[in-house]
């Protein structure tokens, strides 16, 4: 069985060896042991009783095979982007130009960098092993943030947006980077990711661009990735169009993937979830019955994909090895969700 909850400190081994095959693709999580052992601890004092509004907290969590014990997938939420070190993005804005006599009227598109000192929550450093990702274990990583999310409203923002990782080709070059940020920074694009993942913002400050860049000055090629994601990444932009995300006018600084946003109340699996009194933890569940996301909707929070029965008293019954991962028991509330 996976199960989803909040990152340990005894995870570390398992978190390193996670960065570690991602191939730089999580440069939120860098394979730094010392690093991730300060995501752990921020992640820790996010999950604090005493916060009771957003304030850049860091929430981690683990997806865990309760056979194996193996910590099998990463996936955050950042309650919000910005603080005392800004949140930045190209923001794409349309500039006029006309000249009357002529009848000459254009609209270019331009790159304005922006800087964010106090946005919205964010759903960040999701990463799922390569030969789990089958049998839902995906939207069990992604969407059971959302039900956090919704069991505790009160620690995030009224909207939610999510950082796609932008286009990389077949030989692990960003055109996007190519063209804009290598001029800029004595480094490559890795190094510059995760410099900026570390935590490390003010080299962005200090040596990006100062003036808007007009999108048509550059390659036709790199204006063709201009918002568009890796191709590992394309599941997870498909999942999250499909709760309810939309794409905004803003992308990375670095590679140029999009970013997306939607409200809170506007997520699928948000407005869709129910909550019911648990009649019992020790059901006989038919082999049939669809599968479902499952949460406890505690600050020790634990979800994972199964199924119930729903009596006619408005009741749910579980079988006793999900109700013992869910760490529930008769009397207590259960929160679902449909998978699709």
């Amino acid at each position: 069985m996976l199960i989803f909850r909040p990152i340990r400190e005894s995870d570390l081994p398992g978190l390193v060896a996670l960065a570690r095959s991602t191939g730089g693709g999580l440069t939120s999580l860098p394979p730094n042991e010392e690093f991730l052992g300060d995501r752990i601890d921020a992640s820790l004092r996010a999950f604090s009783p005493r916060v009771k509004r957003p304030a850049g907290e860091y929430y981690l969590f683990a997806l865990e095979d309760t056979g194996t014990g193996e910590v099998v997938g990463v996936s955050g939420i950042a309650s919000r982007v910005g603080g005392f070190d800004p949140w930045y993005s190209y923001e794409i804005q349309p500039e006029k130009f006309a000249h009357a006599p002529l009848k000459i009227e254009k609209s270019i598109p331009v790159l304005h960098l922006k800087q964010v000192h106090r946005g919205p929550s964010e759903v960040c450093s999701l990463f799922l092993r390569a030969d789990r990702r089958r049998g839902g274990a995906g939207r069990l990583l992604s969407l059971s943030r959302f039900l956090f999310i919704g069991a505790f409203p009160r620690r995030f923002t009224d909207t939610v947006l999510a950082e796609m990782r932008g286009y990389i080709d077949q030989t692990g070059r960003s055109p996007f980077w190519e063209a804009v940020g290598r001029h800029f920074f004595p480094f490559d694009f890795y190094s510059a990711d995760v410099l900026s993942g570390l935590g490390e913002k003010q080299f962005i400050a200090d040596l990006m661009p100062r003036h808007p860049l007009y999108i048509p000055l550059l390659a036709s090629e790199v204006q063709a990735v201009i918002g568009r994601v890796h191709h590992d990444t394309e599941p997870a932009l498909a999942l999250l169009l499909s709760e309810g995300f939309a794409r905004t006018n803003e992308v990375d600084i670095f590679d140029a993937g999009p970013l997306i946003a939607t409200e809170v109340a506007k997520l699928r699996t948000i407005r869709l979830a129910r909550t019911a009194k648990i009649k019992s933890a020790a059901a006989t569940i038919p082999a049939a019955t669809p599968l479902q996301l499952l949460a406890n909707g505690a600050l020790e929070f634990r979800a994972t994909l199964g199924a119930l029965l729903a009596g006619p008293d408005g009741t749910v019954s579980l079988d006793r090895d999900t109700a013992a991962a869910l760490n529930v028991e008769a009397g207590d509330k259960l929160t679902f969700a449909p998978l699709k």
